[in-house]
């Protein structure tokens, strides 16, 4: 067979197996709490791999190992520092306490804290968050089969696609959770022997080291300018801090089994991303070297893999590829459709049955899939659709998330207020100062408005407490994370 015969055939058995998957998890998410948080019963492996595999996808693989390539470990500052960053901090501040609330969705958290609008906002940056990231992983798909096959790039996004919402739509979070334990064993053994295999061929790092840039791996800024240290900071916070308040993570917390689970599957989940993600920036520093004159940095890892892997193993590395990207699309669907099935549905039907809110979820996710096509047909660039899917969170969400956890007077006045100053600093700054990072500038804004507003309407406006999904009172104390 021709080396792309094999890929072919490779690839092929991989997606059977992956609807093979969503069709047996299908019979196994026959409610709502079944379809949208696995029946709360996911296991230390399994939750801590679904953890890993939301956050392991074709940002990391394709993205960051391009950023990586362009810009040493400066470039990858975000991702996947700053991603592994939000997993530790959900599991030492944020698990616990959410699990304990039994709820499903962020927005339930907002608007039981904070009211409807509150709850509204969350609801559509996540959507809008989501619908982003999944066309970020649209466009990897066609990186992949343009790259390895002859499919052209736009034909591969539509077939991943279309296997990645049928799944999805089939199984929910079981078939989510299933194939990411499947999917992120076969992205570590695909990078070790890529990253091994390459090694050897070009005789070892101590051949790599030498040509390197000397500021290959400087983790702070060249140039010591305000500008730059913004520019820094929000490339930490952008992930490193939205993503506490991401659908995707808040579901992995609502579907493990107990609390403890839930804290040590973002330990667990966290180190692993950490390590992995660091195989990939290697292979992106390692192409900047050996292939320079590479035409896309985004590219670099499948041409690495064309250059140095045998049919049978680009096959195999194919599969890891597509496991990573298919991992991110199905957790980013299933969290969008999650949440307005759960938070919209309600004003449009009061009271909706479990089979009503069930249906729409299921619609929602080929609804919200067939957006994200469409806009990953039209921008066709995998990193910064990944990163750029949070601003909204970073200037919007993230400040009155995390201070309804932590502050006993947050109260709705002073998080609508920072939410609407968060909101208005950033489309100010983008206005009039554009060289700014306009939704850092948000963040800034959003937490001193909301630090000065709490404190003065506490009398006029009490700061609500929290309840579980049955109403009642939320045991507060023993929240860390801790060993």
């Amino acid at each position: 067979m021709s080396t792309e015969n094999i890929i072919f055939t490779g690839v092929a058995l991989y997606m059977l197996g992956m609807l093979g998957v969503g069709y047996y998890a299908s019979t196994k998410a026959r409610s709502v709490s079944e379809f949208m948080v696995a029946g709360r019963g996911l296991s230390l492996p399994v939750c801590s791999m679904t953890v890993m595999a939301t956050w392991f996808g074709g940002a990391m693989m394709l993205g960051g190992a391009g950023a990586a390539f362009d810009h040493g470990m400066l470039g990858v500052i975000a991702d996947p520092w700053g991603g592994a960053l939000a997993l530790f901090l959900i599991g030492l501040f944020f698990a616990r306490l959410f699990r304990r609330m039994r709820i499903i969705t962020v927005a339930d958290f907002m608007e039981q804290r904070f009211g409807k609008i509150a709850g509204v906002g969350i609801t559509v940056t996540t959507v809008v968050s989501n619908i982003m990231w999944v066309a970020g992983t649209l466009v990897a798909f066609g990186v992949i089969f343009d790259s390895l096959t002859s499919i052209p790039f736009e034909a591969g996004i539509i077939i991943g696609a279309v296997i990645v919402f049928t799944y999805t739509m089939l199984g929910g979070m079981w078939a989510v959770a299933m194939t990411d334990f499947v999917q992120m064993i076969i992205i570590i053994v695909g990078l070790i022997i890529l990253m091994t295999i390459v090694l050897i061929d070009v005789g070892g790092w101590g051949a790599i080291a030498p040509q390197l840039p000397e500021t290959t791996f400087r983790m702070v800024p060249l140039e010591h300018t305000g500008e730059e240290w913004l520019n820094y900071f929000r490339a930490w916070t952008i992930i490193g801090l939205v993503d506490i308040s991401a659908q995707s993570l808040f579901q992995r917390i609502a579907a493990a089994k107990n609390e403890r689970v839930a804290q040590y599957s973002f330990y667990v989940g966290g180190a692993g991303y950490l390590i992995f993600g660091m195989v990939a920036v290697f292979l992106g520093i390692i192409g900047s070297v050996i292939m320079p004159d590479v035409a896309n940095s985004e590219f670099i890892v499948p041409e690495l893999a064309k250059a140095h892997l045998h049919p049978i193993a680009i096959a195999i590395f194919v599969g890891a590829m597509l496991a990573a990207i298919m991992s991110s699309a199905d957790s980013a669907l299933l969290a969008a459709s999650s949440i307005v099935a759960r938070n919209a549905l309600p004003y449009v039907r009061r009271d909706p049955s479990p089979r009503l809110t069930l249906l729409i979820t299921r619609l929602a996710i080929p609804f919200f899939g067939g957006i994200a096509l469409l806009i990953a047909l039209r921008i066709q660039v995998v990193f910064d659709l990944m990163v750029d899917a949070n601003i909204l969170g970073l200037a919007v969400i993230i400040v009155p998330f995390i201070l309804g956890v932590w502050w006993k007077k947050a109260n709705r006045a002073g998080a609508l207020s920072g939410m609407a100053a968060g909101l208005v600093t950033w489309l100010t700054t983008m206005a009039l100062w554009p060289d700014l990072p306009a939704d850092f500038m948000g963040l800034a804004a959003s937490l001193i408005v909301m630090l000065v507003v709490t404190p003065l309407t506490q009398e006029i406006d009490p700061p609500r407490e929290l309840h579980d999904e049955e109403g009642n009172p939320i045991e507060m104390g023993d929240r860390l994370g801790t060993l």
